[in-house]
């Protein structure tokens, strides 16, 4: 049997799904973790600019560099382990540190990314966190340490993976400017276990930083749907009026129309973005299998509280604006109707004109072709006469009673000769 051809992207699809392990981690250990964005549109941003900043950062170490145009990394630098992973929008890097200091989440833990290299990363920071990764205590040191670690507020407390370990984060900036996460594990849990854990907290916070980009571009569209609904409705309201001019009005509610085409246009993706973003958030959460943990909200209460109302807030906005797009388009249908008809009417009018003029200028032609039957016939008698005065020698008629005899048959002669070349002209 002959070969067959693979697909040019067979084996990198199939890759594609095994390219981002989750790390192996024991307890007890530190993640440090941070997602850099670049500003505006940074789905369509030069990705190498990525690559090379974790290149350099991977220099600094000695460390090894990844493949060409690689999404992913993960290695050695100095005594810490690198995950490195591009994304649609953004960039992460986290670092794990065997052991636990002594003071909780000591910002010394985000020294191996060096201040002068965050300086210039080619981005801005859309989150950071610090985890502590702890072997299960008892619950009465549990409790202790969420008290002294955490915002009572808004903490948010479960058991996870069927007992398998205790997560807890009150999703707060605290003064060093990162996020907290408490993990305390139970004796038996494997390294893979604990690295799944550790991933899905980290991906929790940056799909839920990311998703309130949506937020926040909703609450900006705020006061120019409200400005525009106001003058979408005078709009319509004038189209009420008879002796409003249809015209000026289109052109407002086509200005109007524009505008909403231009923010929808504008709002497309980073709301297209939001909905994938809160899926991602609502799977990751799924995925860690929550039970009450001494009847504290868990992190899903968290997030119905908290982040489903500016994810509806999100969803309102985006319906709004659809809602407003299509009901200028049927305004404007409607409007350029009512432009349509009395353009008719217009029309119509002038083709009524028109024929009166017509009929008056048909009269004024039949009148002139009366009297120009009369001057060429005068003409024409005169002419017939001086041809047939040289018989009135010879008959003895007066030149006056031959002038009258032919005046009659010419006259007769250019009203048909006339008759004849308007029929012609006219096509009959």
């Amino acid at each position: 049997m002959p070969p067959i051809d693979d697909h040019p992207m067979r084996y990198k699809l199939a890759n594609e799904l095994h390219a981002r392990p989750f790390p192996s981690m024991s307890a007890p250990c530190t993640a440090a973790y941070i997602a850099i964005k670049q500003s505006g549109k940074s789905a369509t941003r030069d990705r190498t600019l990525d690559l090379d900043h974790l290149i350099a950062l991977l220099d600094r170490h000695g460390a090894p560099h990844p493949q060409p145009g690689a999404t992913h990394y993960y290695g050695q630098i100095g005594r810490h382990w690198l995950k490195w992973e591009q994304h649609t929008e953004f960039v992460t890097y986290t670092v794990f540190s065997e052991g636990v200091g002594d003071r909780a989440f000591d910002p010394l833990a985000f020294d191996p990314f060096p201040a002068d290299w965050l300086g210039v990363a080619p981005g801005v920071t859309m989150t950071s966190a610090l985890l502590r990764i702890e072997v299960e205590a008892t619950e009465s040191k549990i409790v202790q340490r969420l008290q002294d670690w955490f915002v009572p507020e808004s903490l948010a407390v479960s058991s996870v993976l069927d007992g398998a370990a205790v997560v807890a984060g009150d999703f707060r900036i605290d003064t060093s400017g990162h996020q907290r996460f408490a993990v305390f594990v139970a004796p038996n849990t494997g390294a893979r276990r604990i690295g799944r854990i550790v991933q899905r907290l980290c991906e929790v916070e940056t799909y839920k930083t990311m998703s309130m980009l949506g937020f926040a571009r909703s609450r900006e569209l705020g006061p120019d749907l409200n400005r525009l609904d106001m003058q979408l409705t005078s709009l319509v309201g004038n189209m009420r009026d008879a002796d409003a001019e249809a015209e000026k009005t289109l052109q407002e509610l086509l200005a109007v129309s524009a505008e909403l085409e231009t923010l929808s246009a504008e709002s497309a993706f980073r709301f297209g973005a939001t909905g994938a973003y809160e899926a991602i958030v609502d799977q990751r959460i799924n995925a860690l299998r929550e039970e009450r943990y001494l009847g504290r909200q868990s992190f899903g209460e968290f997030m119905m509280r908290r982040y489903e109302p500016a994810m509806r807030t999100v969803k309102s906005a985006e319906r709004r604006l659809e809602a407003m797009t299509s009901r200028s388009i049927r305004v404007s249908n409607l409007l350029r109707t009512r432009v349509d008809v009395e353009r008719s009417a217009q029309n119509q009018a002038l083709l009524e004109s028109m024929d009166k003029r017509s009929d008056l200028q048909l009269r004024l032609q039949r009148t002139v072709e009366g009297l120009s039957v009369v001057a060429i016939s005068y003409y024409a008698v005169s002419l017939a006469a001086y041809v047939l005065y040289p018989v009135t020698e010879l008959t003895g008629i007066s030149k006056g009673m031959l002038t009258a005899l032919v005046a009659l048959p010419v006259v007769g002669l250019v009203w048909y000769m006339v008759r004849r070349i308007r029929s012609s002209v006219e096509g009959k």
